[in-house]
């Protein structure tokens, strides 16, 4: 009998700059989630001139917005934006990370988000903070926590979506010198 090496196959997605030809792909990425879980507290989805409105915001405001594509397909995208509109809260981010189903549990969100932090990190911002929905959310909970996000809080029932309580989960993480130093800005 011989030994039989099983390798799974490292998928390596392009990331790059999201292009208003994206949208529609970005469109239905995200109505699923709406539609079908927990991650996103809307109701329902948002057409593709809404999301070509937030898109224009986030990329005007100079927050990075990036996809992953396979095989000349978009299967995910990431941005971050905002984590508050107050001044005082200009050096933090809100990152966000949607994959299709299909494309969940190969590494794909991992690149996307740490193309973000990075992004982000390159452009001064100090802190990134992941709102989680859903306390159950051990995919996305796991991914933040590999890339050096740690737990700051549960917002236990916070939001009420397809039938039941849904808790908020709060991670953080520094960029750059977090709080060490004085801001650019």
């Amino acid at each position: 009998m011989s030994d039989t090496i099983h390798q799974t196959a490292m998928i390596r997605p392009v990331i790059r700059a999201v292009r208003e030809s994206d949208l529609a792909a970005v469109t239905r990425i995200y109505g699923h989630h709406v539609e079908t879980g927990l991650a996103s507290f809307e109701e329902q989805a948002p057409d593709e001139s809404e999301m070509h409105r937030r898109m224009t915001a986030l990329i005007d405001g100079g927050y990075p917005y990036v996809v992953a594509e396979l095989d000349g397909a978009v299967v995910g995208y990431s941005y971050a934006g905002p984590y508050r509109a107050r001044p005082g809260y200009r050096n933090s981010v809100e990152n966000t990370v949607y994959l299709v189903p299909q494309a969940q549990g190969k590494g794909i969100a991992k690149a996307l988000l740490q193309a973000v932090i990075d992004a982000c990190t390159d452009r001064q911002f100090r802190q990134m903070v992941a709102i989680i929905g859903d306390s159950d959310n051990a995919a996305s909970i796991g991914l933040h926590s590999s890339l050096g996000f740690e737990l700051v809080g549960i917002l236990r029932g916070i939001g009420f979506k397809h039938g039941r309580w849904v808790d908020s989960v709060l991670m953080q993480r520094n960029l750059g010198d977090g709080e060490k130093s004085l801001p650019a800005r």
